[in-house]
């Protein structure tokens, strides 16, 4: 390690350090045992915290048949021709649009129908046919050769039995990934191939941990705190190695976490916030209704800040070691006043980016209470809203709480550092006495 360096210039050690890509000069051992002391026992608590509440596959239940609860196939339009609406047998009447006025009747559109074949391609009944009549005004138009899901209902009349419920986007989708997938790893490289692979299992943790656990009825706080701590540990050292560095990012993405966990247990509660505001929760609520709603509002809050704290807290930590291997000289306080002039910059835009995140998730939402013409407080109060301002409040506290925390501890480590301070200093000598030596033999 240290030949390397003696033959080269200052402008060479120089630039070793000059990019936040690059390998984190290593800290003292003192140090690197203090960090330890603090993340192993963490570390181990989210390895039992994982075993203890495994949960081992979702719970079995019965399909109700409503909305995602439904069983499905996959099918193609076959043949389409075009009807008349006023001959459509209402009974016929299609799932891919509305055919009910505000005041609930149903209406007879007057015009030109789709009358279209389709073949279910998988399942026990692969092959059959069944139509479906689709509404010129409706939202969902099918046209011939496409691919669609359809929904099964084993209980209704032969020929209701299946009825298009989507249309197939597995193509677009897994091209759309694809294209995501080559872009990461030509611009990131070998970072970018760590990167998709720490993606691959938050997932896997997401998926087979965090979710089957809540149905099983484990505490949705308690797995979202497990899950998420898994996820950032995994994600930072998996895409930005084991190092001193990524160990100061890890301690303030979770002293944020806390944080944010207890504003939102804090404030869900105080503003009687249940978390069942939609289609979704409430069939989740009528399938398991041991599962705690206004804990799994938390649980999300807590999963949705970590992707963007594991982002601020990671680029703080970097400024700083890249402001100390600048100017080594800098003390702990120098390092932080720099360190959060970087992190007020970066506030500003995370913030802005979180906010608007949230609003246009619930941009249609917002678009029917302007057509209500409701007022702002109105608006505010309503449960569906309120959900998502207090969930954007406590996830912006969190991230504006991590700049400081983060830039701080991270001044504190390197600042501290005085054994890796005299090694860069070590390491140097010998390039500065090797050009007096070049230059006292030129004269």
């Amino acid at each position: 390690m240290t030949s390397p360096e003696s033959d080269s210039g200052p402008q060479d050690h120089q630039h070793a350090h000059a990019h936040s890509h690059g390998p984190a000069a290593p800290v003292s051992k003192h140090l690197r045992k203090v960090i330890a002391a603090v993340l192993i026992p963490f570390a181990a608590a989210v390895v039992v915290g994982l075993v203890v509440l495994w949960p081992g596959g979702a719970p079995a239940h019965e399909r109700t048949g409503v909305g995602f609860d439904r069983q499905t196939q996959q099918g193609k339009v076959v043949n389409i021709d075009k009807v008349d609406c006023k001959d459509v047998n209402a009974a016929q009447a299609p799932a891919t649009g509305d055919t009910t006025t505000p005041s609930g009747t149903a209406t007879r559109e007057v015009g030109l129908c789709e009358k279209a074949t389709i073949e279910v391609t998988t399942g026990h009944d692969k092959g059959r046919t069944f139509v479906e009549i689709v509404q010129p005004d409706a939202p969902r138009q099918l046209h011939e050769g496409q691919g669609v899901v359809v929904a099964y209902a084993p209980d209704a009349p032969h020929d209701l039995q299946y009825s298009v419920t989507d249309v197939d986007r597995e193509f677009p989708m897994a091209l759309l990934a694809g294209i995501f997938a080559l872009a990461v790893v030509v611009v990131g490289r070998m970072r970018g191939v760590m990167a998709l692979i720490a993606l691959a299992a938050s997932f896997a943790v997401l998926t087979l941990f965090i979710l089957p656990a809540i149905l099983q009825g484990s505490n949705p706080l308690l797995v979202a705190v497990v899950g998420a701590s898994a996820i950032m540990l995994l994600a930072l050292y998996m895409c930005h190695g084991l190092s001193a560095r990524t160990s100061v990012a890890v301690i303030g993405t979770l002293v944020s976490l806390v944080l944010i966990g207890l504003l939102g247990s804090l404030f869900i509660g105080w503003a009687s916030l249940s978390g069942n505001t939609d289609d979704s929760t409430g069939l989740i609520h009528g399938l398991y209704p041991h599962i705690d709603m206004s804990g799994l509002l938390l649980a999300g809050v807590i999963i949705g800040s970590l992707g963007v704290l594991d982002d601020v807290t990671v680029t703080q930590t970097s400024a700083v070691w890249e402001l100390h291997q600048a100017d080594p000289t800098m003390g702990a306080r120098k390092l932080y006043r720099a360190g959060i002039r970087i992190g007020r910059d970066h506030i500003a835009s995370v913030v802005n980016t979180l906010v608007l995140a949230y609003a246009g998730a619930a941009l249609p939402l917002l678009l029917l209470f302007s057509i209500a013409q409701s007022s702002v407080g109105t608006v505010a109060n309503s449960e569906l809203v309120a959900v998502e301002i207090v969930r954007t409040l406590i996830g912006s506290i969190g991230l504006v709480a991590s700049v400081p925390v983060t830039t701080l501890l991270a001044a504190l480590v390197v600042s501290a550092d005085r054994t890796g301070l005299g090694a860069e200093a070590g390491a140097s000598a010998p390039v500065r006495s090797g050009r007096g030596r070049r230059r006292r033999a030129k004269h």
